[in-house]
């Protein structure tokens, strides 16, 4: 069973389960909020920075991490070749930040869909453990349309405050995928608020179902990720 762990801000790699190459992102789009706009680095500036580098690197798949709602109509709006799973962590519709994934829509067909939340109670909106906030994960099933392989996605954005509640979200992930997945290919992207030092990284590093894909790129950005 193939598994890939994204651990930064920006990873691209070719999935190897497939012939034909897939280029997989992870983006922290930072939300959307007033300060940043007094500081003339606001939403209104950024979002068409982001989408032309989506479309630069032609992303196939990617999973993104603070967006609220009027920012993933932008981004739908601005990148029409994309769809998308994922619901606000603070209702299961559309309040609070999203942990959207992406889909080029000519590429990869979904399959199904759904959101779980970092937390002991997975099924409602809830802080978790020591958590500041709700968290939430997003996965789904998809095909790519070219080789009819099938593969999963998990995206997530763990707590930034919470040093339990980042080891035990994951540990419940790696327990969904065990029971969701089978041996299917798996890709696990998100903002982990950690680097890997960390002992949350450790669980998911020494579990032995990912690869960090830090560790495996053949060409690196950054000192130790991509953030």
């Amino acid at each position: 069973m193939k598994k890939l762990f994204i651990y930064c801000i920006l990873c691209l790699l070719p999935l190897v389960a497939f012939s034909q190459g897939l280029t997989v992102a992870s983006y922290n789009i930072r939300y959307d909020n007033q300060e940043d706009k007094n500081k003339g680095n606001g939403w209104e500036q950024r979002h068409k920075v982001i989408e032309s580098m989506v479309s630069f690197y032609e992303f196939d798949i990617w999973g993104a991490q603070e967006v609220l709602h009027n920012q993933l109509l932008d981004i739908l709006s601005g990148l029409p070749a994309y769809d998308y799973v994922g619901v606000g962590r603070d209702d299961g519709d559309t309040q609070g930040e999203y942990a959207p994934i992406f889909y080029k829509k000519e590429k990869i067909r979904k399959l199904k869909s759904g959101h779980f939340w970092l937390s002991e109670e997975t099924d409602y909106p809830n802080k978790g453990w020591d958590a500041v906030l709700p968290r939430i994960c997003t996965w789904g099933q998809f095909q790519h349309k070219g080789t009819k392989k099938k593969f999963w996605f998990f995206n997530l954005h763990m707590d930034h405050v919470g040093v339990e509640a980042r080891s035990e979200s994951a540990k419940l992930v790696i327990k969904k995928i065990k029971e969701m997945c089978g041996k299917d290919p798996v890709i696990l992207t998100g903002d982990f608020n950690v680097d890997q030092v960390s002992p949350s990284y450790a669980v998911l590093h020494d579990s032995g179902v990912f690869q960090d894909s830090y560790e495996t790129a053949e060409v690196r950005f950054a000192l130790n990720g991509t953030f």
